[in-house]
Formats: C-alpha cells, sequence, structure tokens
C-alpha cells in the first residue's frame, strides 16, 4: 500500500489508465513513476450499446477506481493529473479521435475529450495494443530491451512496435497493426474487410470458430461436453481447457493456431529484427502447448540470426499491459517517464 505522503514526503501525483477492448473494459490507477499500482478493475464493454453508453461506463469505472484510490491512500483530488486511454484503431492520436474499431463499430469518434471532459482531467489517446507493448516494456517482459514487438491477442489481434527505445507510430499512427498482415491471400475475410489476416485466423474468436467447424465434421471432442451441447458457447478458453485435458481436436486447434501466429512473427523478426516479441492476452493461458510449436515455426521461417537474437515470451502483467502502458503515455506525453 502506498504512503500517504508518498515518497520522501512529496505527494504522489497518479494518473489513471484506461484499457477499452471489444469485450472489456480495464481501468486502474498507477503512480506517475510506475512504482504502485491500485484499484485495478473491469467491467464488459457492451459496444452493442453504442458510444456514448460506453463512454459513460468507462468514466464511471474512472471515477471509482480515483475513489477507491484516495481511501486507500489518503491522496487529495488534486494529485490525479491525468488520464491515460488505449483504444482500438486506426486513431487519429493528435485529435485524440477513433478513426475506425471493427470490433467496436465506431467511426471518427472523439473518445479522448469525451472521457476528458467526463472525468474533468487532461487525457492522452493511444492505440490499445500499443499501450499494451508499451507496459510489458516499460515494467513486463520485455523491460531493458531496446526493439520489441508486442502481439495482443483477444477479440482481435493488435500490435505494437518498440523502435531504439521508442514507441513507433509511423507517418499516420497505424504502424504495428501486425493482426492485418496477410497469411493467406485468398483466406477467411476479416472484420476489416481484407481477406486472410493473421486475426482472422488466430484471434480469441477465430479460435473458437475454428474448432467449431471441427466439431461440425463430427469428431469426438470434450469440448462439446465442456459447453454442454450448445457449439456457441466455445470459446478459445474452451478450446485451452480441453487440449490441457488431452482433447486431441483442441490439441490440433492450438497448434494451428501456433503454426498461424508462428507465421507472423517469422515475418516481424524477418522486417524489425527485435531482441523480444511478447505476447499478450488470454491465448498466452494455452502454456508452451501454445509457444513451443509457435517458436518452431518461427524457426522454420525467419532468418537464423534473427531467430538467435529474439526472445518470443508472454507478457508478465496478466491483464494489466494495457492499462500500464495507457499510464506510460501520458506519462511520457508530460515528461514525466
Amino acid at each position: 500500500m502506498a504512503s500517504r505522503g508518498g515518497i520522501g514526503g512529496t505527494a504522489s501525483r497518479y494518473i489513471v489508465g484506461v484499457d477499452l477492448g471489444g469485450t472489456n473494459i480495464v481501468v486502474g490507477v498507477m503512480t506517475a513513476d510506475g512504482s504502485e499500482q491500485h484499484a485495478m478493475q473491469s467491467i464488459p464493454t457492451r459496444a452493442d450499446q453504442g458510444a456514448d453508453a460506453v463512454v459513460e461506463r468507462i468514466v464511471q469505472l474512472c471515477e471509482r477506481v480515483i475513489a477507491e484510490t484516495q481511501a486507500a491512500t489518503g491522496a487529495t483530488r488534486a494529485q490525479f493529473i491525468g488520464i491515460g486511454i488505449g483504444s482500438p484503431g486506426p486513431l487519429d492520436r493528435e485529435r485524440g479521435i477513433v478513426i475506425v474499431t471493427p470490433n467496436l463499430g465506431w467511426r471518427n469518434f472523439p473518445l479522448r475529450d469525451r472521457i476528458a471532459d467526463g472525468v474533468h482531467l487532461s487525457a492522452e489517446l493511444d492505440n490499445d495494443a500499443n499501450c499494451a507493448t508499451l507496459g510489458e516494456w516499460w515494467i513486463g517482459a520485455a523491460r531493458g530491451a531496446r526493439q520489441v514487438v508486442g502481439l495482443t491477442i483477444g477479440t482481435g489481434i493488435g500490435g505494437g512496435l518498440i523502435l531504439n527505445g521508442s514507441l513507433y507510430h509511423g507517418a499516420s499512427d497505424v504502424a504495428g497493426e501486425l493482426g492485418h498482415i496477410s497469411i493467406d491471400a485468398t483466406g477467411r475475410k476479416c472484420g476489416c474487410g481484407n481477406y486472410g489476416c493473421l486475426e482472422a485466423y488466430a484471434s480469441g474468436p477465430a479460435i473458437a470458430q475454428r474448432a467449431r467447424e471441427a466439431l461440425g465434421g463430427g469428431e469426438p471432442s470434450v469440448m462439446s461436453n465442456l459447453v454442454l451441447g450448445n457449439l456457441e458457447k466455445i470459446s478459445a478458453a474452451t478450446v485451452f481447457d480441453a487440449a490441457q485435458q488431452g482433447d486431441e481436436l483442441a490439441g490440433h486447434v492450438v497448434r494451428e493456431t501456433a503454426q498461424f501466429l508462428g507465421i507472423g512473427i517469422a515475418n516481424f523478426l524477418n522486417i524489425f529484427n527485435p531482441e523480444v516479441v511478447v505476447i499478450v492476452g488470454g491465448v498466452t493461458q494455452a502454456g508452451e502447448a501454445l509457444f513451443e510449436p509457435l517458436r518452431a515455426e518461427v524457426r522454420r521461417r525467419a532468418f537464423a540470426p534473427a531467430v538467435a537474437a529474439c526472445r518470443i515470451v508472454p507478457g508478465e502483467l496478466q491483464g494489466r499491459a494495457g492499462v500500464v502502458g495507457a499510464v506510460a503515455i501520458f506519462a511520457q506525453a508530460r515528461g514525466l517517464a
């Protein structure tokens, strides 16, 4: 728990981090130097209720974690200096606008200012996967590296790039959309409108869909039992649970997922030559059943010197990477980190 006077008798400054996903919103509070974390909470996004309702839920959750942090630390409202926001993109960071979000259905939405106005704090906006990558680089599995590729695997697949120790945004803020590289030119249609994207094969919903398709062929599997025969309830977590129980069909889906991810990551190694590839999201719960064949696929496809220089690891921050990175986005923008 934080000391009430702060380090060295100086009152701590707190930043709220918001991680907006297609399924859940996670909000928490950290000190500006990243040394303390408080009041991490999550609620369903409920994107079907519309953008205004989602913003209202984010504002309410921000106020809730601020109040909880105040109660725990004795901090005043004045010690809360801002909000970092991670959102699916592409984005216009300068204007704080979400240009388009395939998994939320938003277009040209002024998310930064709507949240800032609602909580009465200044705010910064960045891509959610950029935030997760930055979080793992700041205090997680990629700390200390200067060349990092991050992959976030959930409702969609996002990516982030740390190049020469700095987050890379590209010419128009869309660098790092790694889930939308094509791994099959005539493959499955992606939510972005393209065909054959990595996201269309290895995101959480895509893993579940491939499992349902395999079950439709009549092969036996404990996955059916795990969802009481309602195949629509199969999720990526169902697949991983079944694979850990030794289910052959689920194991095949996991190995196939590893192959798809390995194809994409081999491309990233050949392009960026990173020291670390860090993978964040629920897919990491598959453990070595996923990572071992994934690394093998990368070794088969990427140049050997790139493979030798790179660690491919799960994230360490367990559901917090996006919030931690959103805080870091605000802290960096204000010259605090």
